[in-house]
């Protein structure tokens, strides 16, 4: 077979495709051949293209700005034989550069991790049996099964299509669907003219079909060209490109106070070796070195934490983006609700029959008037229930005593139906097989199935009841008998049933004469049978995310297929649309044909006031998008079917469903729910909140622990006396402290009233004026307690080194603290709780060992020219630090408490 990768398969039969892959259409492979292919020629996936290395990955991390001035201070007092500090300058640079080596490799190691958790599953046809595996286990000669939604897994010959429509814009630019024939073709024609062949990776957008891999993994003629497409994971947000171009501003900053610094020093008349190293202590000081380590592991970190709570970041932006998300556009059917349909009324023959039991076990009688119709169903009523068996493509399974469905839950409901009435899906297909079928498509809105039996070939037909009674002429009686079509008493009696929030279904059959159903056939001339209304409950856990959501200033909106009073009444149920204050109120609700008449000004306006949005089709959802976000709203939107791709691209967030989604809408989507519940958004969302609060504290903390140095040296330069802190110290602080300190704020476990303010603005600026203003406050107060205790030793007669060893442990034990403070930005320790994030007390006790040993071991006294320093100093030092503590707890209280709270 190696042979035949280059083989013109769309010239050939497809009887001759099979043979040369020795492969048998009606049954597959074996599982043993398989096997064997697999081994052989390998898994089906392109080979990555050849990422960095780990040396040009490491030396990348000394390409930043503010690293460009360590690196050029080290080196200038190398020239100065300056030994000790150039040696901890150039540590300093090498340490940091391993930290944001290593974090950044786990980064893209978490988020290439979570790529692999979105793995495309394939229906392949394996001894005779159709199966459902993961496409990378594919092999060349396999039969496999294509159906709208699906991407096609590898290069494949069809062998046999209805109406097959495939997107190949991503391979060949073309922009409209290519429909698709299994005829033979010119062996010249080209790739993008070969209507009978489907390659990987590109789109199923309509219609089904059978087919046989030809080529798999760098074979495909996606793998010829993967050096184009192939991306590494991407850990460039917006936040990292304020910040960077942040450090840009910050670096001009520094090097003009650096130069300003050198030159007011010689103007006094200071030794010019003695300005550069106060110009170069100013620059080391004032520099964030720990900031982009934090940026990127705070974001992977809460990556990772998203992928425990069920949702999966496909694209980092997301994370910062979900916390100012405004709306929530959501599907309601398993996403608001259980996803567990239980047939509740059935309407056939003129009469209601109650149906009894939950969920998809058979338990439970069909009664009339409190009397059980088992053993003695009306001709209607049989029919009707045989209808929902018999079109149906899922199969109610049960494992371990629970009873689930493989397949769409609606069509579970319906067969769970039927079987309380002691009719079955193996009894209705010995008796009526089925000989072909159109399946459901949302522009239809229904599916149709045709079956061998006694009576002739008879069409059944499920779907929407308006489409449906479209296609009807007569309608059954309960003796099996046939009357006129009273169409309006059916929708009367449709929207008794929607009423209740019910979601109904209409079933209908037609008898045809040929053995292969048409579309046309679907569509005039049958007789109705009846309908049956189920429910999907709303999930409890649903209506406590809304809850949540209304009180984080974010509105749910529900966009659904469904009727609109089974849709409205289920909003009314979760608490949708409810003004503040509120209860048991119906929302606003706008269909799919309202939406048509409306202007996009009349959208625009509408779609704000509206929280439910009923028969919308899937095209639909991308103008709702466009109108909320005119009124600049941040739009999250969820999406599972094909031609949802749009609006999920047009959203600030696309959600896609990991369980019911298909992989159109999972390409499209930013983030993915493993478990297809919207409480799994709501937690995304306070995840992302969580996520900008710990980057926004980390800044809040670090910032004036640079300014405070440079602040000190600035004074020292400005007022002439010598360093309280030298350049080599002053590295010794940033590097410890930010590992130790501030990096513990990144496993902040987020503050419970996260989900209690509006979203953030996606243009504001990463802090406030409050929190500048705070900045600027801690980094004054830092100089004046370390400048001034510095002074006061010196005039009693302080040796410099014990005068210095004191400045360092003041500035970090005050960092220390202020850590503390910056736990939360409007709140007490005391109030978030001491022992919420055990990593900011394991990373406080390790700085204090590490100050004790800078203190007291000969070996740190010579490299830092630190000396061992007495108890009352200690005391001194800890009163101090407490009382910036307790200055900052106060100057928070007074806004909260009477400023009102600011955030």
């Amino acid at each position: 077979m190696e042979s035949l990768v280059c083989k013109h398969w769309h010239h050939c039969k497809a009887d001759e495709v099979a043979t040369l892959l020795s492969t048998a259409p009606s049954k597959g492979l074996s599982q043993f051949e398989a096997k064997h292919r697999l081994e052989k020629f390998g898994p089906n996936m392109v080979t990555a293209k050849k990422e960095k290395g780990p040396l040009i990955r490491f030396l990348l991390q000394f390409h930043q700005p503010l690293v460009y001035i360590l690196i050029a201070a080290g080196a200038v007092t190398g020239l100065l034989q300056e030994w000790v500090d150039t040696s901890v300058i150039f540590g300093v640079v090498i340490v940091n550069a391993l930290i944001g080596f290593v974090q950044e490799s786990k980064a893209e190691k978490a988020i290439e991790s979570l790529k692999q958790m979105m793995t495309t599953q394939a229906n392949v046809l394996r001894d005779g049996k159709w199966i459902s595996i993961d496409s990378v286990h594919l092999v060349v000669g396999d039969i496999v099964r294509l159906q709208s939604g699906d991407k096609v897994p590898a290069d494949v010959r069809l062998l046999s299509c209805r109406d097959l429509q495939v997107d190949e814009s991503a391979l060949t630019g073309e922009s409209v669907p290519v429909i698709k024939k299994e005829e033979v073709l010119d062996p010249e024609t080209i790739l993008a003219d070969r209507r009978n062949m489907a390659y990987a990776g590109t789109l199923v957008t309509y219609g089904q079909a059978k087919a046989v891999i030809v080529a798999t993994g760098d074979n495909t003629e996606t793998g010829r060209i993967s050096e184009l497409i192939s991306t590494a994971a991407d850990l460039s947000t917006p936040l990292t490109q304020k910040i960077a171009s942040f450090s840009k501003i910050l670096l001009i900053a520094i090097l003009v106070l650096a130069a300003l610094t050198f030159a007011v020093g010689l103007w006094r008349g200071e030794n010019a070796v003695d300005m550069f190293m106060a110009a170069v202590a100013l620059a080391v000081g004032a520099i964030p070195e720990g900031l982009p380590a934090a940026v990127t592991i705070t974001l992977a970190i809460g990556v990772n934490r998203m992928a425990k709570r069920k949702a999966i970041i496909r694209k980092l932006p997301a994370v910062e983006t979900l916390g100012s998300t405004t709306v929530i556009c959501s599907d309601k059917t398993g996403t608001l609700t259980e996803n567990q349909m239980t047939v509740r009324k059935i309407f056939t023959g003129g009469a209601f029959y109650d149906v009894e039991g939950n969920g998809y076990a058979p338990e439970g009688k069909i009664v009339q008037n409190g009397a059980d119709v088992a053993g003695k169903l009306p001709a209607a009523l049989s029919q009707t229930l045989l209808a929902g068996i018999l079109c149906n493509d899922s199969r109610l399974v049960e494992s371990d005593g629970l009873w689930r469905i493989e397949g769409d839950p609606t069509e579970g409901a319906l067969i769970t139906a039927a079987a309380k009435a002691g009719l079955t899906p193996q009894q209705a297909e010995e008796n009526t097989p089925r000989l072909d079928a159109v399946p459901f498509e949302s522009e239809r809105q229904f599916m149709a199935t045709l079956h061998k039996t006694p009576e002739g070939n008879l069409l059944y037909l499920k779907g929407a009841i308006e489409r449906v009674l479209e296609a009807c002429s007569d309608a059954l009686t309960e003796d099996g008998s046939t009357v006129a079509l009273d169409r309006d008493n059916l929708l009367t009696k449709s929207d008794e049933l929607a009423a209740d929030g019910l979601r109904v279904l209409a079933l209908a059959r037609k008898k045809i004469a040929g053995d292969r159903l048409e579309i046309e056939d679907c569509l005039s001339g049958l007789t109705f049978l009846g309908l049956q209304g189920m429910i999907d409950p709303p999930r409890t856990e649903a209506i406590a995310a809304v809850g949540v959501c209304r009180g984080a200033g974010i509105h749910v909106k529900m966009i659904t297929g469904d009727h609109a009073i089974t849709a409205t009444e289920i909003a009314r149920q979760l608490g949708i649309g409810l003004a503040a204050g509120s209860s048991n109120e119906k929302p606003a609700t706008l269909t799919g044909k309202q939406l048509e008449s409306l202007t996009d000004e009349e959208l625009i306006d509408s779609a704000e006031k509206t929280s439910v949005f009923a028969r919308v089709a899937p095209e639909q959802k991308l103008r709702l998008v466009e109108a909320l976000q005119a009124r600049n709203q941040v739009v999250a939107m969820t999406g599972d079917g094909v031609n949802d791709a749009p609006a999920l691209k047009q959203a600030n967030i696309g959600i896609a469903m990991g369980i019911t989604g298909t992989d159109v809408s999972k390409e499209a989507a930013d983030m993915v729910l493993t478990d297809d519940n919207f409480a799994s958004i709501t937690a995304a969302v306070e995840e992302g909140r969580r996520i900008f609060d710990n980057l926004v504290k980390f800044i809040t903390w670090t910032l004036p622990t640079n300014g405070g140095e440079g602040l000190v040296i600035l004074a020292a330069v400005m007022t002439g006396v010598m360093l309280p802190i030298l350049p080599v110290q002053i590295l010794w602080i940033n590097m410890t402290t930010a590992v130790l300190l501030g990096l513990m704020l990144a496993f902040e476990p987020g503050e419970k009233d996260v989900m209690k303010f509006p979203p953030r603005h996606p243009d504001a600026p990463i802090l406030s004026g409050i929190l500048i203003t705070r900045i600027l406050f801690v980094s004054a107060l830092m100089l004046a307690a370390v400048f001034s205790i510095f002074m006061w030793q010196k005039a009693n007669g302080y040796p410099i080194e014990e005068a210095r060893t004191v400045a360092v442990n003041l500035f970090i034990m005050i960092e220390l603290t202020y850590l503390f403070n910056c736990r939360s930005l409007t709140k007490s320790m005391f109030t978030i709780g001491l022992f919420t994030n055990p990593w900011v007390l394991v990373g406080s006790g390790s700085m204090i060992v590490l100050q004790l040993l800078f203190t007291y071991t000969p070996f740190m006294n010579r490299i830092f020219q630190s000396a061992p320093i007495s108890l009352k100093d200690w005391g001194m030092i800890i009163v101090i630090a407490i009382g910036v503590y307790a200055i900052i707890g106060f100057e928070k209280w007074i806004r909260l408490h009477v400023l009102k709270k600011a955030r």
